[in-house]
């Protein structure tokens, strides 16, 4: 599908690209050889997949293997990008036992593959990626971004591109009195955001989760942040229409801060995440305080944070909030 055809059909797929800001031509990707499109999006024009492995994923190549014993092969960072001269390389290939039993979100093992329409949208599976058209290698598509020390698909359903929507749900610190709080240091306000504690990896994260198939990424975000702080799968049929009714006030506006590849742990050579992050702030603090918080599905716990450069979370999502405190220019 030529680039051009491909933004209107994305446009067209990914409901969400109209409120929160158009999708420009050329790709999308973390890391050096990119440039900013928009004060809130980070814009790369890859030609290439070799092109945005500029970046170097480092969560990506953690060993063991999330939720295993599974380990990676292991080297320096001068040999991610598969240029690099790296004879030695021999990965394991690795597929969680979840994964492998077949459900019904997940690809095929790759001896059954047939007929896959890599790099487009097959069917309600959207193959493509943010970041370039990726490469395929022995018939199994490349990450893009370079070497992970495992091949295979680890916890992964697809084969590819694994889409995932994470919504940023921000307020600003207010004091007793109401009065906005400056940091100390940097005399900038504080923003806080939801966080919910990962029941898999115990670590704190932004609330977010799989684009199911065939469903809008605006509608995924609505979800997830409905089900991990609000607890909306156990809700009464009333309880869940007030939350309904409270999302949409809400996410009705939001502004896109990243799309692109995840440095995420459970990548492998012929699996990765890649997400659409999506800042929805509540200026006046008047909708998101009658938020009920309540951990639900795979969450721990849910609680405000304080957005700053001390944080610890999953994945890349320190690198979205990072972005959500320019858009705002608030503290960091």
């Amino acid at each position: 599908m030529p680039p051009g055809n491909l933004v209107l059909f994305v446009s067209e797929v990914f409901g969400v690209l109209k409120p929160f800001g158009r999708l420009k031509s050329g790709f999308w990707c973390m890391g050096q050889g990119c440039s900013s499109a928009s004060p809130s999006v980070t814009h790369c024009r890859a030609m290439s997949s070799d092109h945005c492995a500029k970046f170097v994923h480092t969560k990506t190549r953690s060993s063991p293997y999330p939720r295993s014993d599974q380990n990676r092969q292991l080297f320096t960072d001068d040999l991610v990008k598969w240029d690099s001269d790296f004879p030695e390389y021999r990965p394991e290939e690795y597929t969680a036992p979840s994964v492998a039993k077949g459900p019904v979100w997940a690809d095929p093992p790759a001896d059954k593959l047939c007929s896959v329409k890599w790099n487009q949208v097959d069917g309600k599976v959207n193959r493509t990626s943010f970041t370039a058209q990726y490469q395929i290698v022995n018939s199994l598509p490349r990450n893009p971004i370079g070497r992970t020390g495992l091949t295979g698909r680890g916890l992964l359903g697809k084969w590819g591109p694994n889409h995932a929507a994470d919504p940023i749900v921000t307020r600003w610190k207010v004091s007793s009195s109401g009065q906005v709080e400056k940091h100390p240091a940097s005399g900038d306000p504080v923003l806080q955001f939801v966080a919910i504690k990962r029941g898999d990896t115990g670590e704190w994260a932004i609330p977010g989760g799989m684009v199911d198939a065939g469903e809008t990424v605006s509608l995924t975000l609505k979800r997830e942040f409905g089900e991990e702080t609000m607890n909306s799968l156990l809700a009464s049929p009333e309880e869940k229409k007030e939350i309904e009714n409270n999302l949409a006030k809400l996410f009705s506006h939001g502004q896109e801060v990243y799309r692109g590849y995840v440095d995420d742990p459970r990548n492998t050579d012929n699996a990765w995440m890649e997400t659409i992050a999506v800042n929805f702030h509540d200026e006046e603090g008047n909708s998101v305080a009658r938020f009920n918080l309540q951990a639900g599905d795979d969450a721990n716990a849910v609680a405000w944070m304080d957005v700053g450069s001390e944080l610890r979370l999953f994945a890349s999502h320190k690198h979205f909030l990072k972005k959500v405190a320019g858009l705002r220019k608030a503290h960091w």
